[in-house]
């Protein structure tokens, strides 16, 4: 049965998408940007604070009209935004700083002093990420993540930019339930062309300014560009996700010339877009050295500087991230030596042996298919085991809509090996782990479960489900530091409920996951502050970890073209087992490990200081 239609108008979008259809005209001038929106939608500033909240979410998500998508809040009087993309342009980037500004100053010239903890909490969190994503744009190129974890120096390269996003968000995301999405869709489709060119301007302007990324990413981008190019040429992926639903949602009498229209956007506007990326990304290789860190480039310092603010909400240098790395590295393999000994590895560092435990068999998957299958396969056996254990580590619950997805392949060459995140406000989108399946080589039994915990349950997922509760800016605003430390807290906590107990290879795959962290920082900032080469970060990994070359490889790569990112991890996960320890000492037997656990979760997704006041006031509560 078919939908019942929204009462909202869509009536614009679906008059300019049926022009085009009947009439032939310009088709890039069906698509819209967020910033011909951000001006005119929404109401005025509420007068109390959970209302002004709510308008500088909306503000934000005019110009990210994919994230109001992600959310599932594009309804009612935002669902024009449904049909747009983010403005990608320099003046679009710019028209977005300046709502910031606006919204910051209304958010400093709030008196919160009689608020109840929470909104005060939401006034400084989103105080702490617009301040901070100010800064960012304030520099001179790149790519700002507003209130999320991928800032980048370069706009387009192997795992950032519109060419990679937007096939998986197209396909995932964006909802066909009823044929007002299919208009909005195709609008978007129509849009895609202006947000590629977008990025291309910019891009431009950066090489300008002496601004090239390394050439080793330059390669891996090409090529994946070159993949995406082969299938627009096509009509591919943007076409098939579309039609397919059509007919899988209303019959084959619905796609009448929709389709036809699609391909010839994809085809005709969209593919053209996309060589002239290629054909800059072509140009910036024939100029590209190897060197990997962005203090080589103009201004790297300064922007570096800033990642490290923006990925570990703390003030720290990177010589104090190095040191610190260093030191809880040594501890882990402190803590991992004996459980080596015990297993008859008892000559060599702790890299060398876990080197070798990596190359038994036992531990690998079975290659190609039959071992694609056999990971999903454990994946879902440890997401079950983990879900029964939750009553035991927290007194609030959820109930997580969850999938496990491969990662596309035309990304995975220039992905990690796993990520994943929450699903939409509103349940209709569901909490996904994507899996990096392109080799069985990449993943072991031994450091699978770990990584499903981290990815998933208590990890993000979990994580992200009781974010999802709060104010609609504290859903859309997230931390690194805290997203990615509570995630390896939640590694922490699937080790502390006896996920390793009778599986001690197991635990050493979690401390090695602990240690890959620390290595994150002492390598991040040997690439990007003390001038290491690629291959200095990857033979660190391997011979100091014992972590896979293949797997490592990727990383390091992430590293350059992410700088700072890869700190936030342990940095925030250090803070959280900090605060523990703080609460354990303060209120002895009064501590309670459920009700800490609830402490932090239901803060929502803060900078780290302002995790630290909910768990003071979670001490003064229980004292």
């Amino acid at each position: 049965m078919k939908t019942p239609a929204k009462t909202t108008d869509y009536s614009f979008t679906r008059r300019q998408t049926l022009a085009g259809i009947g009439a032939g005209v310009s088709l890039t001038a069906l698509g819209g940007c967020a910033s011909t929106v951000a001006s005119t939608m929404g109401a005025p500033l509420g007068q109390s604070p959970e209302a002004a909240l709510d308008q500088i979410a909306y503000n934000l998500l005019a110009h990210e009209p994919e994230r109001a998508t992600g959310l599932g809040v594009d309804v009612g009087a935002y669902a024009q935004l449904r049909g747009k993309l983010e403005d990608q342009s320099q003046a679009g980037q710019d028209a977005y700083a300046e709502t910031l500004k606006t919204d910051l100053a209304t958010i400093r010239a709030t008196d919160t002093s009689s608020f109840d903890p929470a909104t005060r909490t939401s006034y400084e969190v989103v105080e702490s990420a617009y301040s901070n994503a100010l800064d960012g744009f304030a520099l001179p190129y790149g790519d700002v993540a507003v209130g999320s974890w991928r800032n980048a120096p370069y706009v387009i390269i192997q795992n950032v930019g519109t060419y990679l996003d937007m096939g998986r968000f197209m396909d995932s995301s964006h909802p066909i339930t009823d044929m007002e999405d299919v208009y909005s869709y195709l609008s978007r489709l129509s849009a895609l062309p202006s947000a590629l060119r977008g990025e291309l301007e910019r891009t431009k302007a950066a090489r300008a300014m002496g601004v090239v990324p390394p050439d080793f990413l330059l390669d891996k981008a090409i090529t994946q560009m070159e993949f995406t190019i082969k299938d627009a040429r096509q009509g591919g992926s943007l076409v098939d996700s579309l039609t397919g639903r059509i007919i899988s949602k209303f019959g084959d009498d619905a796609l009448g010339e929709k389709g036809e229209y699609a391909h010839k956007i994809v085809t005709e506007d969209i593919a053209p877009a996309l060589e002239e990326q290629l054909a800059e990304l072509k140009a910036q290789r024939a100029v590209a050295t190897s060197n990997p860190g962005i203090s080589a480039r103009p201004m790297g310092d300064e922007w570096y500087a800033w990642a490290l603010r923006a990925s570990t909400t703390t003030s720290m240098t990177p010589d104090e991230i190095h040191t610190r790395g260093l030191e809880e590295l040594a501890a882990l393999h402190g803590q991992m030596d004996p459980i080596l000994r015990e297993l008859g590895y008892t000559t060599g560092s702790v890299g060398a042996r876990m080197t070798a435990l990596g190359a038994d068999p036992r531990f690998k998957f079975a290659e190609g298919d039959p071992g694609r299958e056999e990971i999903m396969t454990f994946i879902k056996d440890r997401i079950e085991w983990i879900t029964e254990q939750m009553p035991r580590a927290f007194n609030t619950l959820v109930d997580p809509n969850l999938e496990v997805k491969r990662i596309p392949i035309a990304e995975e060459l220039g992905a990690p090996g796993a990520y994943g995140g929450a699903g939409s406000k509103d349940g209709t989108i569901p909490g996904r782990m994507w899996i990096n399946l392109r080799d069985t080589d990449l993943h072991r039994k031994y450091d699978l479960a770990d990584l499903t915990y981290h990815e998933t349950i208590p990890g993000h997922v979990w994580e992200g489900e009781y974010s999802n509760t709060l104010p609609l800016i504290r859903s859309i605003l997230a931390f690194n530091a805290f997203s990615e430390g509570w995630a390896l807290y939640g590694e922490q906590i699937a080790d502390e409920l006896g996920a390793y107990d009778d599986y001690k290879v197991g635990r050493l795959g979690y401390l090695q996951s602990l240690a890959f962290r620390a290595c994150r920082m002492v390598v991040d900032t040997g690439l990007h502050h003390k001038g290491w080469s690629r291959q200095q970060g990857v033979d660190f990994f391997v011979q100091r970890n014992g972590s896979k070359p293949q797997e490592v490889a990727s990383e390091v790569d992430r590293y350059c073209s992410w700088p700072g990112q890869a700190c936030g991890y342990k940095v925030g996960h250090s803070e959280i087992v900090r605060q523990r320890a703080r609460a354990q000492s303060a209120l002895g037997q009064g501590y309670d490990f459920k009700a800490f656990n609830d402490a932090v979760v239901l803060g929502g997704n803060a900078p780290l200081d302002v995790m630290a006041k909910n768990v003071g006031r979670y001490i003064s509560g229980a004292s």
